[in-house]
């Protein structure tokens, strides 16, 4: 039998009261399920009871993940509440963007979430959304934009634009001078060689970097690589 909601708990943000909110991590799988320790302990910073963290997750397959309760979105948005985030813990970049444009019609905050352990340097601008995984790292003057998924120990270096909706998997090496355009995927552990000041390297819409591939030059829109050096597998 599934857990009855509880009602929100008051948080304290910033010194201003922030009353009933509730927090939830979207899905409910393998990444989801490595996200939630990072939605537990922001929430505790934040001064909430984990009681009011959930799993979101739209096919809910049992009631209780790793002690947090599971909701279908639609039961999520019903609990009583004032206020609710949730952070987007979804692989697929275009269902990530549908259900940000849900979520935003909804009045469902977008919640950005940062393991203790990631390091960010000077001068990064990153949109709303995010999710950096453990061991990750920004360097300097880099700029992101929303709903990035940075995941276990991948890194974006100096002077580096990335799109919407973009996803580091585990391991990924993005160094400097690189241009990661919206909705591009980037498998675990592949490398992107290092671009120049006024020629970067430059990476598709919604293009794919196969898992392990070593880019040397730019990778179009929609094309899949592999390989070391990585050569085109397949155009969108």
């Amino acid at each position: 039998m599934a857990r009855p909601p509880c009602r929100a708990s008051k948080v304290i943000k910033g010194g201003n009261l922030v009353v009933d909110t509730i927090f939830g991590v979207y899905g409910a799988s393998g990444f989801g399920r490595e996200t939630m320790p990072l939605a537990r302990a922001e929430a505790l910073r934040l001064g909430a009871s984990v009681k009011n963290v959930y799993f979101v997750d739209d096919n809910p397959q049992t009631s209780i993940i790793n002690g947090h309760p599971v909701v279908g979105y639609r039961e999520f948005t019903q609990i009583p509440a004032e206020r609710r985030v949730v952070a987007l813990a979804i692989a697929d970049s275009k269902v990530r963007e549908r259900l940000a444009a849900q979520c935003e019609l909804d009045g469902v905050g977008s919640w950005s979430l940062k393991a203790n352990n990631s390091v960010f340097l000077d001068e990064v601008d990153i949109g709303k959304g995010f999710i950096f995984s453990p061991f990750s790292m920004i360097t300097s003057n880099v700029r992101i934009g929303s709903y990035f998924h940075a995941n276990i120990y991948s890194y974006v270096a100096h002077d580096c634009i990335i799109g919407d909706f973009v996803t580091f998997a585990p391991g990924v090496k993005c160094n400097g001078n690189v241009i990661v355009e919206d909705h591009a995927y980037i498998g675990t552990g592949a490398v992107i060689k290092q671009g120049k000041p006024g020629a970067p390297i430059v990476i598709g819409r919604g293009a794919v970097v196969g898992m392990g591939a070593v880019v040397t030059k730019s990778v179009g829109e929609g094309e899949v690589v592999v390989g070391n050096p990585a050569r085109i597998l397949t155009r969108d």
